[in-house]
C-alpha cells in the first residue's frame, strides 16, 4: 500500500495537518535516506522492546506496543467500519489475526535470539514471497544461500545465544510476514489509503489483549512502562511507516526493496550497538548470506516487497 494519510476534514482547520508537516519535513531528505530512517527506527523500537523483557513478557509489551500503535493510526487514518461487506470484514480480520501472531512470535524469538539473529531468520517470509513470484533459475542461488545462512545461525552444538525454540519462533514470524505481503495487497484492494492497516491493528491489538494484560498484570499499570511501551510504538509502526510512504512516492519500487535487504544488517547493529549483543563471525557471516540472498532476489523488480515497519519489529 502506497497511498497517503487520510487527513480529509481535519478538526482543527486552523492548524497544520499533521501529515502535511511530516511530508514537508521529509521532502528535503533524500527518499534513500527516508529508507534508512525507517529501517533504523524499526530496529530501534525493536531494541528498546527487547529491554523491556526485564520488567514485562514479550505477550505484555506486543499488547502495549500494537495497542499504541492502533491507537495514534485510529486517529490519522479514521477507518470507517460503517458498509463493510462481510469479504471486507474477513480481509480485516485475517489481516489482524496474521499481524497479532506475527508480532507475538517474532517478541517471543527476540527473548531467545540476538536482535540481528532473530530479524535475518524472520526476513526469510518475504524473500519467499520475491523468490516465488519469480521463475528464474538464479533464484535458486539466493534460496540456497540463504539456507546457509540459516544453517550457519542454528545452534547445533551447544550455544549461550541462539536456540531451536527461538529459531522456530523466528520462522513462524517470518511466515506471517510473507502472509501479511499477501494480505496487505488484498487490503489495499479493499480499503482506501491506510484504512485497512489500522483495521489490522485494531483487531491485533483486541487478539492480543487477553494473553497481554493477563501476562503483564498490574505491571501494565506503571506510567514509565506506558511511556516506553508507546515510544515503541511510535519507533515501530507509526514513524517508520510514515517514512515509507513518503519514499515510495519518489522512488522505484524495486529500488526500495534492495534497500529494505539492509535490514537484518542494521537490526544486527542496533543489537550491537544498543543491546550489546557481540555476535559470532559464525552469525555475522550468516546475516551477510541472508542480505545477499536478498539483494540477489531485488534485482528485477517483481513484487514489492514491504516493510515490516508495520507489522513488527
Amino acid at each position: 500500500m502506497t497511498t497517503a494519510f487520510a487527513l480529509d476534514d481535519p478538526l482543527d482547520r486552523g492548524l497544520p495537518r499533521p501529515g502535511s508537516l511530516l511530508r514537508t519535513a521529509a521532502d528535503s531528505i533524500p527518499p534513500s535516506g527516508l529508507v534508512l530512517l525507517a529501517i533504523f527506527s524499526v530496529q530501534l523500537g525493536a531494541g528498546f522492546a527487547k529491554e523491556l523483557f526485564a520488567a514485562l513478557p514479550p505477550s505484555a509489551v506486543v499488547f502495549v506496543r500494537i495497542a499504541a500503535g492502533a491507537l495514534i493510526m485510529a486517529v490519522v487514518a479514521r477507518p470507517k467500519l460503517k458498509g463493510m461487506s462481510w469479504r471486507d470484514w474477513a480481509v480485516g480480520l485475517t489481516f489482524g489475526a496474521t499481524l497479532a501472531l506475527m508480532n507475538l512470535s517474532f517478541y517471543e524469538a527476540l527473548a531467545r535470539l540476538p536482535l540481528g539473529v532473530a530479524v535475518a531468520i524472520e526476513f526469510l517470509g518475504p524473500l519467499g514471497v520475491a523468490v516465488a513470484a519469480s521463475r528464474r533459475r538464479l533464484d535458486l542461488v539466493w534460496i540456497g544461500l540463504a539456507g546457509l545462512g540459516v544453517a550457519l545461525l542454528a545452534p547445533w552444538g551447544e550455544s549461550e545465544t541462539t536456540s531451536w525454540v527461538g529459531i522456530g519462533f523466528a520462522l513462524v514470524a517470518g511466515a506471517c510476514w510473507a502472509a501479511y505481503i499477501l494480505l496487505s495487497a488484498a487490503a489495499g484492494q479493499r480499503f482506501p489509503g491506510t484504512s485497512g492497516l489500522s483495521i489490522a491493528m485494531i483487531i491485533s491489538a483486541l487478539l492480543i489483549a487477553p494473553v497481554g494484560v493477563t501476562t503483564g498484570g498490574a505491571s501494565l499499570l506503571q506510567p514509565e512502562l506506558l511511556l516506553i511501551g508507546v515510544g515503541v510504538g511510535l519507533l515501530s509502526s507509526v514513524i517508520p511507516y510514515s517514512l515509507e510512504l513518503q519514499a515510495l512516492r519518489r522512488m522505484p519500487k524495486h529500488v526500495f526493496g534492495i534497500l529494505m535487504s539492509m535490514e537484518p544488517a542494521a537490526a544486527a547493529l542496533i543489537g550491537v550497538l544498543v543491546l550489546s549483543e557481540m555476535l559470532h563471525v559464525q552469525q555475522w557471516a550468516a546475516i551477510v548470506c541472508i542480505v545477499a540472498a536478498s539483494l540477489g532476489s531485488t534485482r528485477t523488480p517483481r513484487m514489492p516487497r514491504p516493510s515490516r515497519s508495520a507489522p513488527s519489529g
